[in-house]
């Protein structure tokens, strides 16, 4: 397939998640390869008829059957006007792109999510991919932070996740009255706090994060100091995408550009590089 086109592509069902954030599910033809053979971690380009397209991580499973899922924030010139899509209207998807999280990597390890705001997306690919065959990976932990409760994507799935022992959870809000009728596993304070009393051993751990860069230097430098490796922290540039296919130069790191090297990159690969983590 030609990525450079885009392929045609339904929208199903959106499901209202928060006031201005929408899960979309899209079909296009069964076995269209933009469907059905990325990795958590990688992304596509969303394009909208008239108007423009737009960069976004998967957040479902690969399927055979065409089915994309995708978590949409409305607050830019292609996100706004989804707003007001409905179920039948057509849109435009190529892909995938980038370099997801390394599965292959990751069998037989402990996992360490830790997902801020709406980084959850790309992280809940790659929950469904570590629950589609749980019994390769050892213990799972989820660490999941948002401005407020109601800006907790996803919580009824991760709260079963945990109560069938799958996910270890731990959630956090910035601001006391926004968890006063929050879950149990939820607490106040910033993301990088849920790393202070969580037990884990580094020599058999990887971590994942995807969520808003400025937390990311306080993440590494903790999970550092608990004895990770830079090899195995894994951070995901998502928010640097553009193109798509490494020709707009919007989303280089250094030499290396984000949609070709990355978007999900080791520490170790980012380390030393002024402003990679901002």
């Amino acid at each position: 397939m030609n990525n450079n086109l885009p392929v045609p592509a339904v929208i199903s069902t959106i499901r209202p998640l928060t006031v201005d954030t929408s899960l979309f599910t899209l079909y296009t033809e069964p076995f269209c390869p933009v469907a059905a053979s990325f990795l958590p971690g990688q992304f596509l380009e969303l394009s909208l008829p008239g108007v423009g397209e737009i960069p976004l991580s998967y957040c479902g499973f690969p399927s055979q059957d065409g089915r994309i899922e995708l978590c949409v924030r409305h607050v830019g010139h292609v996100t706004t006007p989804l707003k007001v899509a409905a179920p039948g209207d057509a849109v435009g998807v190529r892909g995938p792109f980038g370099r997801g999280f390394p599965l292959s990597a990751y069998g037989g390890q402990d996992l360490l999510l830790i997902a801020g705001g709406l980084g959850i997306a790309p992280l809940r690919s790659l929950l469904l991919a570590l629950m589609n065959r749980r019994e390769l990976w050892g213990r799972l932990t989820l660490l999941y932070g948002a401005r407020e409760t109601g800006a907790l994507l996803f919580l009824d799935e991760l709260l079963e996740l945990q109560k069938r022992g799958e996910v270890e959870l731990q959630m956090s809000v910035d601001h006391q009255e926004h968890c006063l009728d929050g879950p149990p596993c939820c607490r106040i304070a910033l993301l990088p706090a849920l790393l202070d009393q969580l037990e884990l051993d580094p020599g058999r751990i990887f971590a994942a994060i995807c969520g808003p860069p400025v937390v990311y230097p306080l993440l590494v430098s903790r999970l550092q100091r608990m004895g990770l490796s830079d090899e195995n922290i894994h951070l995901s540039l998502e928010r640097r995408m553009k193109c798509g296919v490494g020709r707009c130069g919007h989303c280089a790191v250094g030499t290396r550009l984000c949609c070709v090297d990355g978007p999900v990159f080791s520490f170790a690969e980012l380390a030393g590089i002024e402003g990679s983590l901002v």
